[in-house]
């Protein structure tokens, strides 16, 4: 028996021997003369009440528990022991609104808690107007999808350098969660290149689509950086004499297929990439990695873009092979037959992709 509950003659026995009934009655009695006048209560008196409140609220019933669990959550004075006895309650009606709001609740306690309890008190932790780093360092420990999703899009969280890379570890295989952390504010640009390092390339699509448009060229920016820091060491191409031959083709009117076909048939790789490249608007080093690639079906993709005939499309995919390669007559024939089946829409679509993936 407290000091406090010695006050109100027979309390003791109530808190004793009633049923769970009774002692939500008389909690909610107790309950209503603070509510009453709470902004006005001195700390000696919230101290009182919580005392009372302590011995009574835990035994009641659970409709007796969630409804003064909702209406404490929200008092900046709210008796302190009760709402953290409230917190712990491994019902969540009852500990949810505390663990949502209750200004009452600190750091320390809310650790305590989301170290120790279930997946829902976790869950309901992640609605706080605010999370420190030290909260959500557990919860992106210890929770499960729905949680760290939650915490991911809560804007006034704060993560540690060692929360963030471990929420971008589990994006990795959640592409609802790269889109939730790609989406805030607080994302520096060496997490962004941590995110988009291990995303999908689908993904990456849907995530510039998003976000706002300053993050869209940052992503942009860092997907490029990521792509040439994938290429495989050695001499890279110098395309620079290349660009001003076209360029000046261009400027004379001359650029089109006849100058392709020229350059594809005397092997030159160089000036038929920067051909291809200012024809299709897409950038020359992408373009360069696309078609250096292990397959030819960049070129049948441009050559459908562009409206190429076959014999130019042909010369190209030789230029591919090289002059110290000949493809099987059955090779060509398959490539002939995959390029006039590609329709020109899928083509479109997928050179609209390759242009997107330049910054702007």
């Amino acid at each position: 028996m407290t000091v406090a509950t010695s006050l109100i003659p027979g309390l003791d026995d109530i808190v004793k021997r009633s049923d769970p009934r009774r002692r939500g009655e008389i909690a909610r009695a107790i309950a209503a003369l603070f509510f009453q006048d709470a902004a006005k209560l001195r700390p000696d008196l919230v101290d009182l009440f919580d005392n009372l409140l302590i011995d009574l609220v835990p035994h009641a019933e659970l409709a007796a528990r969630a409804d003064l669990a909702e209406r404490f959550s929200y008092l900046d004075n709210a008796p302190p022991h009760l709402v953290g006895e409230l917190a712990r309650e491994n019902e969540i009606m009852v500990a949810a609104p505390v663990l949502r709001r209750s200004p009452v609740l600190d750091d320390a306690a809310l650790v305590e808690i989301a170290r120790l309890k279930g997946q829902g008190h976790l869950l309901a932790i992640t609605e706080r107007p605010i999370l420190s780093a030290d909260i959500t360092d557990v919860l992106v420990e210890r929770g499960d999808r729905d949680v760290v999703r939650r915490a991911a899009s809560n804007a006034g969280a704060t993560f540690s350098d060692g929360g963030y890379s471990e929420l971008i570890k589990r994006a990795s295989q959640d592409g609802v969660l790269t889109l939730k952390i790609g989406q805030r504010e607080d994302l520096s640009g060496e997490h962004l290149k941590e995110l988009l390092n291990g995303t999908l390339g689908v993904i990456r699509r849907r995530l510039s689509s998003v976000v706002n448009p300053s993050r869209q060229v940052e992503i942009k920016r860092t997907m490029v950086a990521i792509e040439e820091a994938a290429l495989p060491p050695g001499p890279r191409r110098d395309f620079s004499a290349a660009q001003r031959t076209v360029l000046g083709l261009y400027r004379g009117g001359h650029l089109g297929e006849s100058a392709l076909l020229g350059f594809a048939k005397a092997q030159k790789y160089e000036e038929s990439i920067a051909s291809l490249s200012a024809m299709a608007g897409v950038r020359l080093t992408i373009l360069d990695r696309l078609i250096a690639g292990d397959r030819y079906d960049p070129i049948l993709i441009l050559g459908r873009f562009l409206n190429l005939g076959w014999p130019t499309v042909r010369a190209l995919i030789l230029l591919w092979y090289g002059p110290h390669r000949k493809p099987a007559d059955a090779d060509i024939e398959a490539a002939r037959n995959n390029f006039t089946r590609l329709m020109p829409a899928t083509a479109e679509r997928v050179v609209n992709f390759w242009r997107n993936r330049q910054p702007i």
